[in-house]
């Protein structure tokens, strides 16, 4: 009797888990009409068909596909496996090395020329959708609506209209986090620094965005992307959208971000949100500009120099990155200046009172020993 794998997916937490269990129903009632064996069974929740190298479904189904476990993968749809056209090209080819074949219940046994042309399809369906989403959203900033994400200071306006849909897009400002925002503002245009700045609001015990602690980074931000408390437009009543865009890395299959140009970014006045006052963010802005103009090109050759080069590169990951924890608080080790590792929560956040650090040359080696420097890391 032909042994047979189901697997069912669903791309987006506004689906309905149901939608699994519909899937897998549709395919048993056809396996039960083709009088196969249903075993294993995989699936894939709340998880894009852009890509099969972070969905452990498909990963799982591959692994037992290769050890004999069945003969048959039965789906609802092919693109219900993967929409992405080399990642069909390839499973396909895997599977049929392996002895498996591919039948679905819109399209039957898979081909090679299910494979090109409904491969073709899903990918264009796929640009399709992202340049209508893209357009909706566009709309919806042009109104003064948010474009997606909820940054510190706001929360989402829950209204429907006249049929009953929700409203999407609204804000409004959390007083206690304006007031926070305001006082960060003032602290920074008055000479203190963001490290000084996220240490004092830790240690009263104000809560960052998410509820985190806060950190030098959340309060300094990146200029060019307009990130961090500082840099962020919202605050001074302007909505900036379309900064930047998001790829899928090919290698990883995750989300990276690459920056627009200026002349494609959009900007809407939305003065129902401001909660900095123009000569406050000016100040905060002239400050920004004399430390810019006094550090300048700093060298590399010196403290600081090697410190700001090392802030701004896109590092390479190292041999240890995200393995390493502080022995004290239990939290992230990692490069701080001059390929030296410490305590992230001490160097940014003032919730640790670890200061040691160590070089990146000396951890590493002793990583090979396994050996744990005290009080550093574990």
């Amino acid at each position: 009797m032909t042994r047979v794998a189901l697997y069912a997916r669903y791309s987006s937490d506004n689906q309905s888990e149901s939608s699994i269990e519909d899937q897998f129903r549709l395919c048993r009632e056809h396996a039960a009409r083709e009088r196969w064996r249903v075993g294993e069974t995989y699936q894939d929740a709340a998880i894009s068909g852009a890509s099969t190298i972070l969905r452990p479904g498909i990963q799982a189904l591959l692994r037992d596909a290769q050890t004999g476990k069945f003969d048959v993968v039965l789906a609802e749809a092919l693109d219900r496996i993967s929409r992405d056209q080399a990642d069909v090209a390839t499973l396909f080819k895997h599977l049929r090395f392996a002895g498996v074949s591919i039948v679905t219940l819109a399209e039957g046994e898979i081909s090679e020329l299910h494979v090109g042309l409904k491969g073709t399809m899903n990918a264009l369906f796929l640009k399709d959708l992202a340049m209508k989403t893209h357009r909706g959203l566009r709309g919806r900033v042009e109104k003064g609506k948010a474009g997606g994400g909820l940054c510190y200071g706001y929360r989402v306006v829950k209204k429907l209209d006249a049929n009953g849909e929700p409203i999407r897009g609204d804000r409004e400002i959390i007083p206690e986090e304006a007031d926070t925002i305001r006082r960060i503002f003032r602290a920074f245009a008055a000479g203190q620094s963001p490290r000084s700045i996220a240490v004092e609001l830790n240690k009263e015990g104000v809560p960052g965005p998410l509820g985190r602690a806060w950190g030098d980074t959340s309060i300094r931000g990146h200029v060019s992307r307009g990130t961090g408390i500082l840099h962020n437009e919202l605050y001074a009543g302007v909505l900036v959208w379309n900064r930047q865009r998001f790829i899928k890395d090919p290698s990883t299959g995750k989300r990276v971000s690459r920056p627009n140009p200026e002349s494609q970014w959009i900007r809407t006045e939305v003065p129902h949100l401001k909660i900095v006052d123009d000569g406050l963010w000016q100040a905060v802005r002239t400050r920004q500009a004399a430390i810019a103009a006094k550090v300048g090109p700093c060298p590399t050759n010196t403290l600081e120099g090697r410190a700001r080069q090392l802030h701004l590169a896109n590092r390479p990951v190292s041999l240890l990155s995200g393995l390493l924890t502080c022995g004290c608080c239990g939290g992230k080790v990692g490069m701080i200046v001059n390929s030296r590792f410490g305590c992230l929560n001490h160097h940014r956040r003032g919730t640790c009172a670890n200061n040691r650090t160590i070089p990146r040359q000396r951890i590493e080696a002793g990583a090979g020993r396994a050996e744990r420097p005290a009080g550093v890391v574990r």
